[in-house]
């Protein structure tokens, strides 16, 4: 009777760490959350300021009468990545998430991947960590309260990040749905916000020195009208993230200093793609050099115009990469073939057969 042959077992070239939602969940309880978007910060901080060194692209974008899916990639010298993210602003009446996404850290050197990670948390926390980053240049110095108006699953990561980031603990919320802000407001008075809810936008916004608005609705949105922002504000814009969908009132946008990660991809999706192409705004990359201010005193309006960029991705996806080495909080995940000679893969497939 002959033997059926064990199929050759991989090598370790063929195994790439893989970072489930289980394990991004406890790494993030395990280290805490605003530690995590501190971290996070700092890699993002970090990688900005060295913002000529990367191949820059805007996303691409496959767009439908349902959301958006896409691809966003970018690269240095060292390392390739990319996130694939899904925007389904009606997902929720199926029990599905508005945004879903993973990535990929892979070795410009060898091609091979370094990390396949989920990023549907880890998007919320650099969300959260790049809003808060940007805040900490832009915001009104003692700034004490933040108006957050949409309360979706992104709110209590903005909150987290900006206590972290710049010590904002007073939180005002309104949402359409009030059911939704029910939500936030007892999740955020477990981590020891003060909350208050309100009825309206406009009474969200009295006494808040940081506006966000986070939206999911694929409209031309007036979240904010201009006679709500007063002079010394920052705004947070992170709902408006592709064409035809944007959050606040032209006049606000024509009053404030706008700051933008990628002018390219942000004139195609940001709050900007209301105004004239040549609009002027400042990139938050020279700011974080030092080589342009930020905010120049205590009565303007600055507005970050947030769209999210690759390199943020990039940025998260490598700090995850350095987190969980020597750590359980990743698989090996058999997703590279390797056969002994690297010219016989046919010959791989047979023995295995």
């Amino acid at each position: 009777m002959s033997r059926i042959p064990t199929p050759p077992a991989p090598s370790k070239l063929a195994f790439v760490p893989f970072v489930s939602v289980a394990d991004m969940m406890r790494l993030v309880n395990t280290l805490g959350a605003e530690q995590v978007i501190t971290e996070l910060a700092g890699y993002i901080e970090q990688d900005f300021r060295r913002w000529p060194d990367f191949d820059k692209t805007p996303r691409v974008a496959s767009h439908s009468q349902d959301g958006v899916i896409e691809l966003m990639p970018t690269a240095d010298s060292d390392h390739y990545a990319f996130k694939y993210v899904n925007g389904h602003p009606g997902n929720g009446k199926s029990g599905h998430q508005t945004v879903t996404a993973f990535g990929v850290l892979s070795s410009v050197a060898t091609g091979y991947p370094m990390l396949l990670s989920e990023m549907t948390v880890l998007t919320a926390l650099r969300t959260a960590a790049t809003s808060a980053l940007v805040g900490r240049y832009l915001a009104p110095k003692g700034a004490e309260v933040m108006a957050m108006i949409g309360n979706g699953a992104q709110c209590e990561f903005q909150a987290l990040g900006f206590r972290a980031l710049t010590g904002i603990n007073r939180i005002r919320l309104y949402d359409i749905d009030a059911k939704a802000t029910e939500k936030a407001a007892r999740n955020l008075r477990g981590q020891g916000f003060d909350v208050v809810s309100c009825k309206a936008a406009a009474e969200a916004v009295e006494g808040a020195q940081v506006i966000t608005t986070c939206t999911a609705d694929k409209q031309y949105a007036t979240i904010l009208t201009d006679n709500m922002v007063g002079s010394g504000v920052h705004i947070n814009a992170i709902g408006g993230d592709c064409p035809g969908k944007t959050e606040l009132h032209p006049d606000i946008l024509t009053r404030a200093e706008i700051f933008v990660e990628y002018p390219e991809q942000t004139r195609i999706e940001g709050e900007i793609q209301q105004l004239a192409p040549d609009h002027p705004v400042t990139e938050l990359w020279q700011v974080m050099r030092g080589e342009i201010p930020g905010r120049r005193d205590a009565r303007q309006i600055t507005l970050f115009d947030s769209v999210g960029f690759a390199i943020e991705d990039f940025s998260a996806l490598r700090y995850i990469h350095d987190k969980i080495a020597g750590s359980d909080f990743f698989q090996p995940l058999d997703l590279l073939a390797d056969p002994d000679d690297t010219r016989d893969l046919f010959g791989m497939l047979t023995r295995a057969g």
